[in-house]
């Protein structure tokens, strides 16, 4: 029996546990009793994550010589967070693969475009999650910073290795050759090629991991407004030692959007600093509507409105 299927039900199962555990009447209070202009601002922020998300990706494209707009860009962006929000590991911004086709005519430059974005968005997760890591010090030494470290900079070294077309067609020969069904060679060398199109120098790459931590800032700003809402005053640099650890977690293909994993891993760390988890959670789900759920919803209207 294939049990990774069911993988997702595990997410969905710890969200409900915890949901009875912390009682839904307080939760709901919490909600009802948060600070409606700090929502407010919360939301402007929203808008300008969603121009933010979308220019981290659309540089490069740029760069890479595809020609496309960025209303355009901002649209791909709403329809694959669409995509996004509702299959694991966020899996569904491949679709956007689909859509740079159209600009690009094949897929190889919007593989290069999806594997440099999310490439950078994780070491961006975890730059930000062992800075203030170390900045806090003693206050989360549990946390396992050097496997953090070693994850990162290995990570940065396969990177690095997968840029280079040389070293990466050394190291995908033996798959080509042996793995790779014949009739399908032909179009598997021509993606690679496109893939390597083109592809941006190194002086850029570190620019496109400035965008991506910018971009996670302004995104942990919006949970930090959320948190204030609810009268969680603590600093923001708490928030980004945190939230990153539960962005990490929530990547674990067991669950919908990181729903249930991240709100446990969370509710653990903000623990250790006074936070009651009825608080968490009611962050968690506020802030899940406000960068998930409403994103999503104006992502339909293109879906449910495409004519083509």
């Amino acid at each position: 029996m294939n049990i990774k299927k069911y993988f997702p039900i595990i997410g969905i199962l710890i969200f409900i546990y915890l949901l009875l555990k912390l009682d839904i009447s307080k939760i709901l209070k919490e909600i009802s009793q948060a600070n409606v202009l700090f929502i407010l601002i919360a939301i402007f922020f929203v808008f300008i994550y969603l121009v933010t998300e979308t220019l981290k990706w659309f540089v490069i494209a740029r760069k890479q010589g595809i020609k496309i707009p960025f209303k355009d860009s901002f649209k791909i962006n709403l329809i694959t967070d669409f995509y996004s929000f509702i299959t694991p590991s966020k899996l569904g911004t491949l679709f956007r693969v689909e859509y740079l086709k159209k600009y690009s005519k094949n897929r190889g430059k919007g593989f290069s475009n999806l594997f440099l974005d999310k490439s950078l968005d994780i070491f961006s997760i975890f730059f930000i999650s062992i800075l203030f890591l170390f900045i806090l010090g003693n206050k989360f030494n549990f946390v396992p910073k050097h496997l953090l470290i070693t994850f990162f900079l290995l990570g940065i070294l396969i990177f690095l290795l997968s840029i280079t077309k040389d070293r990466s067609k050394k190291i995908l020969r033996i798959f080509y050759v042996y793995v790779v069904p014949k009739k399908m060679k032909k179009r598997a060398r021509g993606v690679f090629d496109a893939f390597y199109e083109k592809m941006p120098r190194k002086r850029d790459i570190l620019l496109f991991f400035v965008f991506n931590l910018i971009n996670w800032l302004i995104l942990y700003f919006i949970t930090y407004l959320v948190g204030r809402s609810l009268g969680i005053d603590i600093p923001f640099h708490y928030f980004l030692a945190i939230l990153p650890i539960g962005t990490i977690v929530a990547l674990l293909p067991i669950t919908i959007n990181g729903l249930g994993t991240r709100e446990a891993s969370l509710i653990s760390l903000f623990g250790l600093i006074g936070i009651s988890a009825t608080k968490v959670f009611s962050m968690s789900i506020i802030n899940l509507f406000l960068t998930g759920v409403f994103p999503a919803l104006i992502a339909s209207f293109f879906l449910f409105g495409k004519k083509d």
